[in-house]
């Protein structure tokens, strides 16, 4: 069992040998892909490749970047492409002020409608939070408030206080190839003791290549390699931390076990 909670399956590099990509990713044993939306026009492929291969799952959702471009997605509309039973989780969304490609007010707006679908769909929510951390908890914190909801910080980078915080709300924590890199030491510090039963693996594919693969274009097989370094770092078994992830994974995502 192995899971890869995040990638982009219909992304340029990708979407071109799908799947030649898929059958790679299955040879190395993962059994389960989260294929992720950033904008609205790629909802339907998304979709489409998840509602044809049994073991890709999808979500629906707005990146940062994008919320300029897309103000009239709001909670309902997230709710009701949520029904679809192959629509797992609601995202990627949060908020992005290391490039502000958007307005900070509006992606904190789209972030609350995301949370607020996420809520009513009873589906988790995929964060991207980069350069945003106090801001980033504090609307998790408020919205906690409001009622209940879980999600993932996906492909972490963030402080051992955010890793805290995001695990105290009830989050899991999601570790990308960067954690490969030489320059990652902080966060193989914060990887190596987060706990387990929290802890999911990705590709973020196309992007972030691990070790020793980086610099070409990432693909799912590839968590099989971020998964070996991980258990090396946390003096875990392979085969353990595989399955721990993939079980954690189908937890958090349990509209894949229906």
């Amino acid at each position: 069992m192995l899971a890869d909670s995040h990638c982009h399956l219909n992304y340029k590099g990708l979407v071109e040998e799908q799947q030649a990509i898929l059958e790679r990713a299955r040879a190395r044993g993962v059994t389960a892909m989260l294929n992720i939306a950033t904008r609205e026009s790629e909802w339907a492929d998304v979709l489409a490749t998840a509602e044809r291969e049994p073991d890709v799952w999808a979500t629906v959702g707005i990146h940062p970047h994008e919320a300029d471009q897309h103000p009239h997605i709001d909670t309902q509309r997230l709710v009701e492409r949520a029904q679809h039973p192959r629509v797992v989780g609601i995202g990627e969304c949060g908020l992005d002020y290391h490039y502000d490609h958007s307005d900070r007010q509006q992606q904190q707006r789209s972030f609350r409608d995301h949370i607020a679908a996420a809520r009513e769909a009873g589906v988790p929510i995929v964060v991207h939070t980069r350069d945003a951390e106090d801001d980033t908890a504090a609307i998790l914190r408020d919205e906690l408030e409001k009622g209940a909801f879980t999600g993932v910080i996906h492909c972490f980078t963030g402080t051992g206080d955010f890793a805290d915080i995001a695990v105290d709300l009830g989050f899991y924590i999601s570790i990308s190839g960067i954690v490969t890199f030489k320059s990652a030491a902080a966060l193989q510090e914060i990887a190596a003791r987060l706990p387990a039963d929290r802890l999911l693996i990705e590709t973020d594919a196309p992007f972030l290549a691990p070790v020793p693969h980086r610099g070409k274009t990432g693909e799912p097989a590839f968590v099989a390699d971020t998964a070996a370094f991980l258990a090396k770092l946390r003096g875990d078994d392979v085969a353990e931390l595989q399955e721990v992830t993939a079980r954690n994974f189908h937890k958090l995502f349990n509209k894949t076990l229906a």
